[in-house]
């Protein structure tokens, strides 16, 4: 990598730990904001990915306004065992990511604190609930419409994003039996024929294509791409190392393709493609609001999403690639919507011309960014490596 763009990921990386410091204490009972601007509130979901990132940083202040997080979520958890979607507000439920997260986030967070049994009781109420999440009493989970980071996008049943979180913080748990059933599950086909036998159950693999399907539920699925799903697929070691060298073919090739078509203007993936377009079966009428074709979920270029690619790329050692699309998303940190920074660390950019169109200095894209840059500087992706080098 060329010195001057070694400088500007250093110059990054400081800013980026001084959007995490300055949004450590927030309005609500101290806990960390979501944004600098325009989202003051603690959610779990951003907070929860903003681990990696903390984690990478090895900042103890940081470190110590995570673990308050953690330990208030816990307090909040439902009787149930499920954690809100708010931090600080045990009433706001219903996301059908925040409890995988949760668990996700504790099992980082005992390896980097050194504490095998931290909030113990929560995270057995937490695996309790997630026993109870498929509606065929299966090892995948299932999930209603808009409940998990896409909220504005239907995801139904089984949706790729959870199910790589529940074998995630299986793995990091140590629940490797269990985290074997899903690897299992989600290796089966998406049903296409049209009719279900009940012996025969879907599953996520898409045929005749690299990557894993967007949903499955029954006869039903989506075939359309989404980045962080498999981005984690592959870190996760959920997809084999033909299957992730294929699929990250598969995306340049893609992505190769939406430039030249005028569909995409920044050399990092989308979040989703293809977009759903007026026209298309799956399109609903409030995506012309929310969510038209390259804008937020449905096609947006999220920095926190490219952050997991880049670190999907070091796992399959495409560390060539990885560092090109390093410079790339620090580039892309440097655009702001409102502010006057150096570095905007915005929510998310419209695909087709580049321009930033969320909140500035959002949490987990400044994180995510700093997880990033350390998996491409040591060639090895912290708290993902050993699930990979476990036999499945």
């Amino acid at each position: 990598m060329e010195t001057k763009n070694w400088q500007e990921i250093e110059e990054a990386r400081k800013a980026a730990i001084e959007v995490l410091l300055f949004n450590a204490h927030g309005p609500f009972r101290g806990l960390p904001r979501t944004a600098g601007w325009g989202y003051p509130e603690p959610y779990t979901r951003d907070l929860m990915f903003s681990i990696l990132g903390i984690a990478a940083s090895e900042n103890k202040k940081l470190l110590e306004s995570i673990r308050k997080v953690l330990e208030t979520l816990a307090i909040n958890q439902t009787m149930h065992g499920h954690i809100p979607s708010l931090v600080h507000d045990k009433e706001d439920r219903g996301s059908s990511d925040t409890t995988p997260l949760f668990l996700f986030g504790v099992g980082i967070f005992r390896k980097v604190s050194g504490e095998p049994d931290f909030l113990n009781d929560a995270v057995e109420k937490a695996l309790n609930w997630m026993e109870y999440q498929s509606p065929s009493d299966r090892n995948l989970v299932a999930q209603q419409p808009t409940s998990d980071w896409r909220d504005e996008q239907w995801v139904t049943g089984y949706g790729l994003f959870v199910n790589t979180l529940v074998y995630s913080y299986l793995r990091l748990l140590g629940k490797n039996e269990k985290a074997d059933r899903v690897h299992s599950e989600m290796s089966r086909f998406t049903i296409t024929c049209g009719t279900m036998h009940h012996h025969v159950h879907e599953g996520l693999v898409v045929k005749h294509k690299p990557y894993y399907a967007f949903w499955s539920y029954k006869i039903h699925s989506s075939e359309r791409f989404d980045l962080l799903g498999n981005s984690l697929a592959i870190l996760s070691g959920i997809a084999s190392p033909t299957r992730a060298e294929e699929m990250i073919s598969w995306i340049e090739e893609e992505c190769e393709g939406m430039e030249k078509r005028g569909d995409l203007a920044v050399d990092l993936p989308p979040n989703f493609f293809p977009y759903i377009k007026p026209e298309d079966p799956d399109w609903l009428p409030r995506y012309a609001i929310y969510n038209n074709p390259g804008e937020y979920h449905n096609g947006g270029i999220w920095p926190f999403v490219c952050g997991f690619y880049v670190a999907a790329l070091v796992a399959a050692k495409k560390y060539s690639l990885a560092r090109e699309k390093l410079v790339a998303l620090t580039h892309l940190i440097k655009i702001s919507s409102t502010a006057e920074v150096n570095f905007g660390f915005n929510e998310w950019i419209k695909a087709q011309d580049g321009k930033p169109m969320g909140q500035d200095w959002q949490t987990w894209s400044a994180a995510l960014y700093l997880y990033a840059a350390k998996c491409v500087e040591e060639k090895r992706t912290p708290f993902f490596d050993e699930m990979r080098i476990y036999p499945t």
